[in-house]
């Protein structure tokens, strides 16, 4: 397939992602708020259903605490009285008392001695409490609806206790679940699960029920609500209906600019080698400041992209672009020679300090060696102290390797430095592990100096710990005098920022250095 041919095929393929995009997201946006918005509906009807389930709990320990001295006097005697406290409910079925597991008084069915286990229609639970409650498909005076127990027991299995209705509760339920057609299940202590509402476990094509269960924080009652697929379906069809048209309209705007955008558009790797072709690149170069000496002791050498329109391009852009295009060994290359053309109008002092930014993808080729090589052969005239500034993740791979490699060249005079220091993930023994001379401290940490007298602890530790570990540092990103005179205080030798000097091309570079270069600074 000819290249053409698949660049409009490309071409296609971006153009029916852009209009595609907005669409797609709107579809999962949508849902997932429907989903939301199906979760807090639940939520409230949770809630709402266990408030009212408390509320019973309350009243019903209430009463049961009203009637401790019941269980000790004869029925005829407080017969009256518990159908009195049954009145005032209008939830309560029958409230009575307990005697050796036996009823021997309710204000249902008066002084008929029942044992518990015949009127709740089950065994009691085995391991109950002083206080307990559960819910009851039956009893033994209503089979047809279900009730809750509330129990106030003793270990002679004495005591009062509480029949609500579950008639009642399972009104409330329908009420509250009715709206959004949810399906509910009311537990009290374990018991029998209470409930009401269509099923809406079904699911409805590639959609599923959502079910919510909460569980009160006082008593051991849950509540269990589950939203039909339907519900969902419907509240995503009504996000639908309000964010399509929006999101046709995105689509429409982004394949507009996508297309555009092709038009103008080659391949990054493309554009950098005819950049390099073209010699669209040019090298500015950042003095660096010598605290004892007072005067500029190197400088730092960046590349700098200027396109025929005149439009400047970010090194942190064309650089990441061409670590992914796997450009950035050609790129690196041509910026040595860039240098070495530079370095023909050069008149600079010996040992002058030239740091050169290495990539990863360099130290790990091959040709790295040579390249650096080749690169001080053509300087030796000047006799610079050439410095190599690696990243951290420079180090990280191929690491042995790596150390023959930075040895090899340290041997040979040229000098290591790690860029950056602290923004990667360099373990810190590695400053050991590797060859290394200088420690560049990231700019992020020099901005968090507020005063001279203040404190930038993670700072400090890395300037302490270069101190001990004998190698030299430069502070670069210095922009006033506070951090100057902070990092002076620390015994840090090198800054590098724009409180002593911006980034300028070669003709600048050399004019500056004759005339501000030897001046210390104020």
């Amino acid at each position: 397939m000819d290249r053409p041919k698949r660049s409009s095929e490309k071409r296609g393929v971006l153009l029916a992602v852009a209009g595609i995009v907005p669409l797609l997201l709107c579809l999962i946006f949508t849902f997932i708020d429907a989903r939301q918005i199906v979760k807090r509906q639940q939520a409230a009807t949770a809630g709402m259903l266990l408030a009212h389930a408390e509320a019973i709990g309350d009243r019903a320990w209430d009463t049961l605490d009203e009637l401790q001295a019941f269980p000790k006097r004869p029925c005829e005697e407080i017969n009256d009285e518990l159908r009195k406290y049954a009145a005032l409910s209008p939830y309560f079925r029958s409230i009575g008392v307990m005697r050796e597991g036996r009823i021997t008084c309710s204000s249902a069915f008066g002084g008929i001695h029942n044992a518990i286990a015949t009127v709740i229609q089950r065994q009691p639970p085995t391991d109950r409490k002083a206080k307990w409650m559960l819910s009851l498909s039956q009893t033994w005076a209503v089979r047809d609806r279900p009730a809750v127990i509330f129990m106030h027991d003793t270990p002679a299995h004495s005591g009062a206790f509480v029949i609500v209705d579950g008639q009642y509760l399972l009104d409330v339920m329908s009420a509250v679940g009715k709206s959004q057609h949810n399906s509910i299940r009311l537990q009290f202590g374990g018991g029998f699960a209470l409930r009401s509402g269509a099923n809406g476990n079904q699911p409805s094509g590639l959609l599923q029920p959502v079910t919510l269960s909460e569980r009160s924080s006082r008593y051991p009652i849950g509540v269990e609500v589950t939203s039909p697929a339907s519900d969902i379906a419907f509240t995503w069809r009504q996000g639908l209906f309000t964010f399509v048209p929006m999101a046709l309209i995105l689509s429409l705007l982004l394949m507009t600019v996508t297309n555009n955008w092709l038009k103008r558009k080659l391949s990054p790797r493309d554009q950098l080698r005819k950049a390099i072709l073209h010699r669209e690149f040019s090298v500015n170069y950042q003095p660096v400041y010598h605290m004892v000496t007072g005067k500029a002791s190197g400088a730092e050498v960046l590349m700098r992209w200027q396109r025929p329109d005149g439009h400047w391009v970010r090194p942190d852009m064309f650089i990441t672009a061409a670590e992914a295009e796997e450009m950035i060994i050609p790129l690196t290359r041509h910026l040595m020679e860039l240098v070495l053309e530079d370095a023909k109008q050069w008149s600079l002092p010996p040992d002058f300090r030239l740091a050169l930014n290495v990539a990863a993808a360099h130290v790990q080729h091959d040709d790295f060696v040579e390249d650096i090589r080749y690169f001080a052969r053509g300087m030796a005239i000047h006799r610079p102290d050439i410095t190599l500034e690696l990243t951290e993740r420079s180090l990280l791979s191929d690491g042995e390797d790596v150390v023959q490699k930075l040895q090899l060249l340290r041997n040979e005079g040229i000098h290591i430095a790690i860029d950056d220091f602290g923004t990667g993930h360099c373990s810190l023994s590695y400053l050991q592990t590797f060859p290394l001379d200088y420690l560049k401290i990231d700019r992020g940490f020099v901005n968090a100096i507020e005063s001279t007298t203040g404190e930038a602890p993670v700072l400090d530790a890395i300037i302490t710990l270069s101190h001990k570990l004998g190698l030299k540092i430069v502070a670069e990103g210095v922009e006033n005098a506070t951090q100057l005179h902070y990092l002076q205080a620390r015994g840090v030798v090198f800054i590098q920022g724009y409180y002593y000097a911006r980034p300028m091309d070669n003709r600048l570079f050399m004019s500056w250095m004759q005339q501000e270069g030897q001046r210390p600074l104020v």
